[in-house]
């Protein structure tokens, strides 16, 4: 049958800010498939996505750790190990959008951004693929890009950048690792109802100008 072709019973995901918004709905997504989950958390601790999946018999460990911290990024990856033993997909979901108009975006609104959305991504992949070829197995990169990975946008100067880079970083680590087993593909989403997108759903003017560009309207 042609859902056994996504079952991932015996693998290992960590997902970056994967207690709620779209990356809970991953989160949801890969332990309804069997995968054994790595969720990595600043503020918030997963407690109601780690009880919906281990009544669904799964595996669940909550990582504290702040991806944006480039010293944290080794420590994350040893705790999946610690726990698991091994790790076979990565999906880079953490990030932030602070909204200002390019007039007043302030360089520390501009650095938080980069940090987190562009920098974190290629050193997280780059840690995980070291560990997918230690284990000599292949393995699964997912990136979160976004819609603004393609267009403009408004009041989103440093967020439209980072995901413009978090394209070509895919593409770039796509063509070199996938040669050695390591698929890396990027999700681009458009407008999610989630945290990031509710100062936006908040202002009446923006919510109707976005519904009016979607074919169903919400």
């Amino acid at each position: 049958m042609i859902l056994s072709e996504f079952e991932l019973s015996g693998k290992v995901a960590l997902i970056t800010g994967g207690g709620s918004g779209i990356g809970g709905g991953i989160t949801k997504g890969l332990a309804e498939a069997g995968a054994s989950i790595a969720c990595v958390y600043n503020r918030h601790e997963p407690i109601e996505m780690q009880q919906y999946v281990e009544s669904i018999g799964g595996a669940f460990l909550p990582i504290q750790g702040d991806v944006s911290v480039m010293e944290e990024l080794p420590g994350i990856i040893q705790k999946v190990l610690d726990c698991y033993g091994r790790l076979d997909i990565l999906v880079n979901n953490a990030g932030i959008c602070p909204r200002a108009s390019a007039l007043e975006y302030t360089e520390e609104m501009w650095d938080s951004i980069i940090q987190i959305n562009q920098k974190a991504v290629f050193f997280l992949s780059q840690l995980a693929a070291k560990q997918f070829l230690k284990q000599g197995t292949r393995g699964k990169i997912i990136n979160l890009a976004s819609m603004l990975s393609y267009l403009g946008g408004f009041n989103t100067t440093a967020y439209t950048a980072s995901k413009h880079a978090v394209m070509g970083l895919t593409k770039v680590l796509a063509s070199e690792w996938g040669g050695m087993g390591i698929n890396v593909n990027a999700i681009a989403p458009g407008w999610i109802k989630t945290n990031l997108s509710a100062a936006l759903r908040a202002d009446p003017k923006r919510d109707a100008s976005v519904k009016a560009r979607i074919p169903q309207g919400d």
